[in-house]
């Protein structure tokens, strides 16, 4: 019998069928293999076509012997009976992902975690960036159910794959296409598509949840604060972790990464995606994230929207500000701009911490974008006297 040992972890490769025939000579083999019960276990039951009750009990019998013991690539038909069995639920058993290349596929959208590409007319994938990411995964479909059961218009993965040496999400998306596609092709949309966006925006926003039902927002901002004090003036930075303590405790629904890019269109119905970011806070939250997405991002370089949203910085400038107008519309631009600067501070503070944690001031133009952010807050931190409506 095929197996491979790396440290204390024995992978054995299991193979045709195993039934009351050679179940047997299936236990003898693998037990001849020499792990002790203190090694790890794992049955790879990629090429496994089938398993009889015998086979079960030769599983069951080295669950007892060996508690970590676990089954992976199993396909669907040996999976069911795993399922149907009992067996999922005493052990660890994973399914054989099926594997799909998006070589040449069109990217319609993107987030911060993952690529979304059409597959055809009726499937889109969301590739993950992070090669561990079945976690991510599993976390991004539940909180896509909980969304859509609380009647946000979300878009659910149906299938889970692997793309490479990554894993994405399948979606069923018949001709679908990101508002950013549609901004691109037709810029006369914009006000129209503003709106739309916003009032899925404002739905979500009236979505109230449960304490501790999805991650709180203003406790990762005061995070954000606390680390760029550091980098400003005492004065600046104290007030500015003061004022972001001082956001109220909301349980509103947040979206965490809004932008026209994870807004589909499909048939007439629009569609969210990218919900691995849900959380929840006071939408102020939000409108930093989508103040970085229009114009944050490009605050040194105007061409960046246009690589990463597909539209100039002009057009990004009257979305975000339309949206503001659609989702204040009885305020006027004097209480979108204190609007405006309140999400930009927020925002900001979050940008410079990203820039010295994840990218590293290793050229010009972050050493801009981090002395920009940082005089942003600067001067604007005193012009407030909190960061919420």
């Amino acid at each position: 019998m095929k197996f491979q040992k790396e440290n204390n972890e024995y992978t054995i490769f299991l193979e045709g069928r195993i039934d009351s025939n050679n179940s047997p000579e299936v236990e003898k083999e693998i037990l001849d293999i020499g792990f002790s019960s203190e090694d790890d276990l794992v049955l790879d039951a990629e090429n496994l076509e089938y398993i009889s009750s015998a086979g079960l009990r030769v599983i069951l019998r080295l669950k007892k012997s060996n508690k970590s013991t676990k089954i992976i690539n199993a396909c669907s038909d040996v999976y069911e009976i795993f399922d149907m069995t009992g067996f999922t639920e005493m052990m660890d058993i994973s399914k054989a992902y099926r594997k799909m290349d998006v070589s040449g596929c069109e990217v319609i959208g993107e987030g911060a975690n993952g690529l979304v590409y059409r597959i055809d007319a009726d499937t889109i994938i969301k590739v993950y960036k992070n090669p561990d990411s079945l976690d991510e995964i599993h976390n991004e479909r539940e909180l896509a159910r909980k969304a859509f059961v609380m009647g946000i218009p979300t878009a659910i993965p149906y299938d889970v794959v692997r793309v490479g040496d990554l894993y994405g999400s399948v979606f069923e998306l018949l001709d679908a296409q990101s508002f950013g596609k549609l901004l691109v092709a037709d810029n006369s949309l914009e006000k129209q598509l503003a709106k739309e966006s916003t009032e899925i925006l404002k739905a979500m926003h009236a979505t109230q949840l449960s304490p501790g039902e999805l991650p709180d927002k203003k406790a990762e901002a005061v995070i954000w604060a606390n680390f760029t004090k550091e980098y400003l003036s005492p004065e600046a930075g104290d007030k500015l972790l003061a004022m972001m303590q001082d956001i109220p405790e909301t349980h509103n629904m947040l979206h965490g990464d809004y932008h026209i890019k994870n807004i589909m269109k499909q048939n007439g119905e629009n569609l969210l995606i990218d919900m691995d970011t849900l959380s929840m806070g006071h939408p102020i939250f939000e409108f930093a994230a989508m103040f970085l997405a229009y114009l944050g991002f490009s605050c040194v370089d105007h061409e960046n929207v246009l690589h990463f949203l597909g539209i100039s910085y002009e057009v990004a400038h009257d979305f975000w500000r339309d949206t503001l107008h659609f989702y204040f519309p009885d305020k006027d631009d004097s209480y979108l701009d204190q609007i405006e600067l309140q999400a930009g501070i927020i925002g900001y503070t979050r940008m410079l911490r990203r820039i010295i944690r994840k990218v590293g001031l290793d050229t010009d133009l972050k050493k801009q974008e981090f002395e920009y952010c940082k005089q942003y807050i600067e001067e604007n931190v005193h012009k407030v006297t909190s960061l919420y409506f």
